[in-house]
């Protein structure tokens, strides 16, 4: 089971990693040739990054919600 969670969590991390190096690259002025303007490509690259980000802490946070390791909550001893 642990072995489909990291296979379903890579793929998210590697878009999340290659949109950081196209928004890099654009804040550079380095152009990839499927873009055709910098700024597109930072928006682009912002796009896989928070994409990617937001796929992982909604994974870590569905786990964690199922688990009951969230705070608040029936159980809250401060409520």
């Amino acid at each position: 089971m642990r072995i489909i969670a990291l296979l379903i969590l890579v793929l998210p991390a590697a878009l999340a990693t290659y949109g950081i190096k196209l928004m890099r690259d654009a804040f550079f002025g380095e152009l990839t040739a499927i873009f055709m303007h910098v700024i597109i490509q930072f928006i682009v690259g912002l796009g896989l990054f928070v994409g990617g980000l937001y796929f992982i802490g909604g994974f870590i946070l569905h786990r964690d919600r199922k688990r009951h390791l969230i705070k608040g909550g029936k159980n809250n001893r401060y409520s």
